[in-house]
């Protein structure tokens, strides 16, 4: 008797996002994969504590409805990945958007998981698949002048701010910091000046 064929596609993206595996601590190897819809489910249903609210994302139909970021399938493909563990639970995710000679990091880390620790190698990580995408690119990321907590971890990993600026942002205007990835130079030390 011949053996059923399986249901195409992933089985990360046949479970259903009842089924997403919980991280697990402690969190032994992180590795990046391909964005899932599977994933990308589970990061709109994340809910960050006050004052970190302002990055949670929008309900998943209204991502795909709107195609934005992760709910549009090209962008999702080329700038998103997902952060795993061992076991497939969903650490947190990356995006490379690439600018001229910069590629450009976002990342989040799931909320369970902020302030235990795991913020600089998760950091790190990210930092060195950007370098590997984009060899000989500078790479940076803005973070909020008052997540304190976030600049931390950056700094750990290896950013250190390079200039500070107020933007719009999803929120109305705001005070960021540019901090580029200078592993060489130390945690969060400034750049040397030519």
């Amino acid at each position: 008797m011949p053996r059923p064929l399986p249901p195409p596609g992933p089985a990360h993206e046949r479970r259903s996002a009842d089924a997403a595996p919980p991280p697990r601590l402690p969190i032994g190897e992180m590795m990046l994969v391909p964005l899932s819809v599977f994933h990308a489910r589970q990061i709109c249903d994340w809910r960050y504590p006050s004052p970190y609210e302002r990055f949670n994302w929008p309900a998943w139909a209204d991502m795909v409805r709107s195609g934005s970021d992760f709910g549009d399938r090209r962008v999702r493909r080329r700038q998103f990945a997902a952060i795993v563990d061992p076991w497939g639970g969903l650490l947190g995710f990356a995006q490379f958007f690439p600018l001229v000679g910069v590629l450009r990091l976002g990342l989040g880390l799931h909320p369970e998981l902020c302030s235990r620790g795991l913020g600089a190698r998760f950091v790190r990580l990210i930092a060195d698949e950007a370098r590997r995408r984009a060899p000989g690119e500078q790479i940076d990321l803005e973070v909020l002048t008052w997540n304190t907590r976030a600049i931390r971890a950056y700094e750990r990993a290896g950013f250190c701010i390079t200039d500070t600026y107020e933007r719009d942002s999803t929120h109305g205007r705001a005070q960021f910091h540019c901090m580029v990835y200078l592993p060489e130079h130390g945690p969060g030390q400034p750049p040397l000046e030519a």
